[in-house]
């Protein structure tokens, strides 16, 4: 299974997105194919999923900048920043604390929980065993920041998700799934 097939499969693309990617193509091909048949949602998915897991947390925070955002969307979004700065697990248990106590609920929440998501241990620190989170959690966590993101301008938010899958298309560029 290449990765556009296991990315379909994992995030759940809808079936006539699935039917769209039968021909062999590029991952950004693959995207532009989507938005370009009207399937955002299918498209950001992919997208997300396709995209190195640091690569999608600085495309969220690339698509925050310059927006109004609310006193818990910068706080989540400056977590995400520091983690972008330095990967630590520290800096990635401190979003995790923040996506959790804001109960998923904002972009601020999503886009802590991308960071959260992209590596360690769901476990508490104390615990001995270690419990990875899923590999496309990331993913996920980043096409409901997105989805959100867009919604702060509900007359808009069709657009919205377009522009903001455009600017992650460069990204995709020499990226594989991680």
């Amino acid at each position: 299974m290449n990765a556009i097939e296991q990315a379909c499969e994992e995030m759940e693309l809808s079936a006539p997105a699935r039917a769209l990617l039968r021909t062999p193509m590029s991952a950004q091909g693959a995207v532009r194919a989507l938005l370009d048949s009207d399937q955002p949602q299918d498209a950001l998915k992919l997208l997300a999923r396709l995209l190195p897991k640091p690569y999608a947390v600085a495309w969220l925070c690339q698509c925050a900048r310059g927006e109004v955002l609310s006193p818990e969307d910068r706080a989540g979004a400056a977590l995400a920043e520091k983690w972008l700065r330095e990967p630590n697990e520290a800096n990635r248990r401190a979003a995790f604390a923040f996506a959790h106590a804001g109960g998923y609920a904002s972009f601020g929440a999503w886009l802590a929980a991308a960071v959260a998501w992209s590596g360690g241990s769901l476990a508490p620190a104390s615990q001995d065993t270690p419990v990875p989170p899923a590999e496309h959690l990331t993913a996920r966590a980043a096409v409901a920041a997105i989805n959100l993101l867009a919604a702060q301008q509900p007359e808009h938010f069709q657009a919205r998700r377009h522009a903001y899958a455009m600017r992650a298309l460069e990204l995709l560029g020499g990226g594989a799934a991680a």
